[in-house]
């Protein structure tokens, strides 16, 4: 594929690479604080913020996978919409809980916990972020840098030092500021590729519907207890207390909730991702239907697809190898442009969360170091968790595909213990650190036991089960002690009306469009 690029589409590369370079560099003059280079200065508008987060969520990953999945997967279509439903709920819920969070002034959302419970608590969230958001990253680099590798014809290592080099550099240089900046940017550019892909397979998309009837329902009445991840329950429920865990919980999407200006930018920022997500998953979800309807107009088009280690056609790669072949010598650099910023944008927060919870949870120590000292120690952690991405990206390809599902299941067996740690921390904080510890871990035990005798049961039901167990030593401390009884500390503002009412309706106005699409049969 990579012949198909020209030196106008690698002229328009290279210009986006440069300016990337140039704006970090202008937008890290004036920091001189951790509370500068993690958050901003707190200085970032609602709109900028919740475009970085909606960046980070639709990035290469979603690009590539939604319409392989809606398009061509066996079992797939418009069910990849199901992943939707709960965002504007979780939104809601996330208008009231996090505002206490934001409010205690702490840069990394695992000092909330220390505050309220103890440092043993905050460590722990802190290690288990780091290990899986770090491993995460390091496979996405790989997944990433693969995809750049095919579709420009550079060799995988020369992919990975261009992407990950400019995306290090403007990490160090700009901080939040320059993360989120470059967010906007390349949410208008994948955006500008994706409204220009759709624009191009409109007319095979109409002629073809009828014959792509298949995968248009975006509904499976499923409650996911027999082997389908993909039901409507438990993208509903599990959905929920998942989206609460991850906006809420990883220090990668709640460090951009702590960089608003206050506690109403904050809740601006959750409604506006709570509302503008949709939109973006749904282009995606339909430019996979105009890449089937293109499928069946050019008979050798899956044929022409990189082949899996199975031997079989690299779904994942119909967008760039649609965009290589069709797009005129600009327009194709543009889309890839847009590649590129889809990647950069899910990699740069990481970099920066990663070193925040490092630095704060682990490094900091008031009097030990001057701030000065301690913003320079921020660049360079952030430095360093580069480059541990990009030399892990180079043992995926060595690590058993069943290992990596592990990887990922793990990290999915904590989000419901690690959201009751937050609940305690929240709502109960004088039932004390141990119990609060001790509900982690049996959260971890009973999702554990699920996933080994139990495999049928959707994943995502393991966010509701370890939320309750994480729970349940609190609750049953509060039965059972009289002095835990008196520890309820609920202090949660009530969510302004207009924001209750936009949240739900853009719930209800999914669900709609679900209903309207249809129901597997």
């Amino acid at each position: 594929m990579g012949s198909h690029l020209g030196t106008l589409d690698w002229l328009v590369i290279a210009s986006y690479l440069a300016g990337m370079l140039l704006l970090a560099m202008y937008l890290g003059r004036g920091q001189r604080s951790r509370a500068d280079y993690y958050l901003g200065g707190n200085g970032l508008p609602s709109w900028a913020l919740a475009t970085s987060v909606i960046a980070t969520q639709c990035s290469t990953n979603s690009l590539l996978g939604a319409p392989a999945f809606v398009g061509f997967v066996a079992g797939g279509g418009m069910l990849w919409l199901q992943y939707e439903l709960a965002v504007p709920l979780a939104m809601l819920a996330l208008c009231a809980l996090f505002i206490p969070i934001r409010r205690s002034g702490v840069i990394s959302v695992y000092e909330y916990l220390e505050l309220r419970l103890g440092r043993q608590c905050r460590l722990l969230a802190s290690a288990c972020f780091l290990l899986f958001r770090g491993v995460a990253t390091g496979v996405t680099v790989y997944g990433v840098g693969s995809v750049v590798s095919l579709v420009t014809g550079l060799s995988y290592t020369s992919a990975v030092v261009i992407l990950m080099g400019i995306t290090i550099i403007y990490d160090v240089l700009g901080g939040m500021r320059a993360v989120v900046v470059s967010d906007v940017i390349q949410m208008l550019l994948l955006t500008a590729a994706v409204a220009l892909a759709l624009a191009w397979l409109y007319p095979s998309l109409v002629t073809h519907m009828d014959d792509l009837s298949q995968r248009t329902p975006a509904l499976l009445n499923d409650w996911g207890l027999s082997g389908s991840n993909y039901g409507f329950w438990p993208m509903l429920f599990g959905g929920f207390f998942l989206y609460l865990a991850y906006y809420g919980c990883d220090q990668s999407q709640a460090q951009r909730l702590l960089c608003a200006r206050d506690e109403n930018a904050t809740r601006k920022v959750l409604v506006l991702n709570g509302v503008l997500r949709f939109p973006l998953v749904l282009a995606y979800c339909l430019v996979g239907l105009g890449l089937a309807a293109y499928a069946l107009d050019h008979s050798g088009f899956i044929a022409s697809l990189p082949q899996t280690e199975a031997g079989k056609p690299n779904f994942n790669l119909v967008f760039p190898a649609f965009v290589a072949a069709e797009f005129a010598p600009g327009l194709a650099g543009l889309a890839i442009v847009g590649l590129f910023a889809a990647a950069m944008s899910s990699i740069d927060s990481a970099l920066n969360s990663l070193s925040a919870s490092t630095v704060e949870d682990f490094l900091s120590r008031s009097g030990q170091s001057s701030e000065q000292g301690m913003f320079l120690l921020s660049k360079l952690v952030t430095l360093c968790w580069g480059i541990f991405a990009v030399v892990f990206s180079f043992q995926v390809e060595r690590i058993a595909p069943t290992v990596l599902e592990a990887i990922n299941k793990v990290g999915s067996m904590a989000n419901g213990p690690l959201l009751a740690m937050f609940a305690i921390a929240l709502l109960m904080p004088g039932i004390g650190q141990r119990i609060a510890l001790a509900g982690f871990a049996l959260g971890l035990l009973v999702n554990l036991a699920l996933w080994i005798w139990l495999p049928g049961v959707s994943w995502l039901w393991w966010n509701v089960t370890g939320l309750v167990a994480g729970l349940l030593p609190a609750s049953l401390a509060r039965v059972f002690s009289p002095r835990a009884r008196s520890t309820l500390d609920l202090q949660l503002d009530p969510v302004p009306a207009p924001i209750v009412i936009v949240l739900l309706v853009s719930a209800v106005a999914i669900l709609g469009i679900a209903i309207a699409l249809g129901e597997q049969p």
